[in-house]
């Protein structure tokens, strides 16, 4: 027998299998990688295309949903974990292929996928969106990876808590460590508060939809979800929420505008402001910062039960339009413009009730947002605490003696919440404002663990909530 016929025939050429959930899962980490897009948004889209090939279901949807997300929140643990498992510097790796590994040590450490299949399922990724070459380095590190449990290679990655309990808390649980910094400074308190909190932050969120008052009620949204898949608000006597899985474009009062999807916190807010004590005249309402509507639209709905008008505020045309839309039908006069809330068109003192929901960092809804916490620096606190202090002076300039202004904001930073209230009230950086702060932890009854006041801050782990701010102030001259 010749040499040459002794020799094994040559393998042929295997096309690798493409998953459709797991392909559309790496486009969308692709998209919030290279566009700054967030998840909430890209997602749905990419659902919505794949859903109407006959070859993913609900089933589908909901992995891919689930590894892109959970993929997001842990980025920070994966990191390191993968880190420890190559030998190069992480920053040294093409970020597609980062993408590929961090949708494998999802699977192996964060699901309860077999590991055999979460390798495999992996590599064949790699293979369509990589190539041959960068699939077996993908398959090199994740069997690494697969060696171990997530506890296990948490003991081995993150540092002791004893010798740097913030760089072990932000390795745990997957938060950059100036955010552990900040949210542990807002929380004030010991070990239990910070991480029950990152482990809030780590868990998907109810949606929660809101029954704006005069257009629907929430027995209505109850009756038509029935008791599997509808439970009442906790806080917010307008909120229904969701069981798992509930779709809201589904129901018929969300379509047509007359409920919508809010987070309880956030209604809160504009419920308390709207029920905070006035006194004399209660006819002129304005929401500064509208955009994109959730907030306005509840405000429209309780202004017009009382014979009220709104004024919707949103510097942004596109996010105008939103507002205009959240609006849509209302029973009540109201007003949608496009303009600067620092820079306003309106007269001084007109209005009676005042809500700024200034831009923020959004720390409070890192829950909904989790590409947020990487995508943040503490520097960019500095570029928004002018424009905060510049918006609340002009709610201030723009309510009427006796009139009260809401000063809300999506982060539990302080720099964003009690700083920018204290510089404003003492004249920091501008004049003194005429204000006092009222008490706003009354208007949100029955919502426990609201701290010393006189200001309000919910928190996920405590509330269910987002981490929404809220101070109360009067104007007194």
């Amino acid at each position: 027998m010749s040499e040459q016929s002794r020799q094994r025939p040559p393998k042929p050429h295997r096309r690798p299998k493409k998953d459709p959930v797991r392909i559309l899962a790496f486009e969308a980490l692709r998209a919030v990688d290279e566009r700054d897009a967030y998840a909430n948004l890209v997602l749905p889209p990419l659902l919505k295309k794949a859903r109407e090939k006959k070859d993913f279901d609900g089933r589908d949807a909901a992995l891919a949903t689930e590894l892109v997300y959970g993929t997001l929140r842990r980025q920070g643990t994966y990191d390191a974990i993968i880190a420890a498992c190559i030998d190069r510097p992480l920053r040294e790796v093409d970020p597609p292929v980062l993408d590929v590994l961090a949708l494998g040590a999802h699977q192996l450490l964060g699901t309860r996928i077999p590991t055999h299949a979460a390798v495999s399922a992996s590599v064949e990724l790699a293979r369509v969106v990589l190539g041959d070459g960068r699939a077996k380095f993908v398959n090199a590190v994740l069997r690494r990876i697969s060696q171990h449990d997530l506890d296990a290679w948490l003991e081995r990655v993150a540092p002791p808590y004893e010798e740097d309990a913030e760089d072990h808390l932000a390795v745990v649980h997957s938060h950059p460590r100036w955010v552990v910094s900040a949210l542990w400074d807002s929380l004030g308190g010991g070990r239990a508060g910070i991480e029950d909190l990152l482990e809030a932050d780590n868990e998907r969120p109810e949606v929660t939809l809101v029954a704006r008052p005069g257009r629907s009620t929430p027995d209505e949204l109850l009756d038509v979800l029935g008791e599997d898949s509808g439970l009442p608000g906790r806080w917010s006597p307008y909120a229904v929420r969701l069981a798992e899985g509930g779709e809201p474009g589904a129901i018929e009062a969300v379509r047509e505008g007359r409920a919508g999807v809010q987070d309880e916190g956030s209604q809160l807010v504009a419920i308390a402001l709207a029920n905070a004590p006035l006194e004399g005249r209660d006819e002129r309402w304005l929401d500064g910062c509208a955009g994109p509507g959730g907030k306005a639209a509840l405000l429209g709905a309780l202004a017009a039960g009382r014979g009220a008008s709104l004024l919707a505020s949103e510097k942004q045309p596109h996010r105008a339009r939103l507002v205009e839309r959240a609006l849509a039908g209302n029973p009540g006069p109201y007003q949608v413009i496009a303009a600067d809330g620092t820079r306003p068109p309106w007269r001084e003192r007109v209005f009676d009730r005042v809500l700024v929901d200034v831009p923020c960092s959004g720390l409070g809804a890192l829950r909904r947002r989790p590409e947020a916490r990487w995508r943040r620096r503490p520097e960019d606190l500095e570029g928004f605490a002018p424009l905060q202090r510049g918006l609340l002076r002009e709610a201030l300039n723009a309510v009427r003696v006796g009139g009260v202004v809401g000063y809300a904001t999506c982060s539990p930073h302080l720099a964003e919440t009690r700083v920018v209230v204290d510089d404003v009230l003492r004249g920091r950086g501008g004049p003194a404002a005429d204000a006092e702060l009222l008490d706003a932890r009354p208007l949100m009854p029955g919502v426990p663990a609201l701290g010393d006041g006189p200001d309000v801050q919910l928190w996920p782990h405590l509330h269910g909530t987002d981490a929404m701010y809220l101070a109360l102030l009067r104007r007194t001259g």
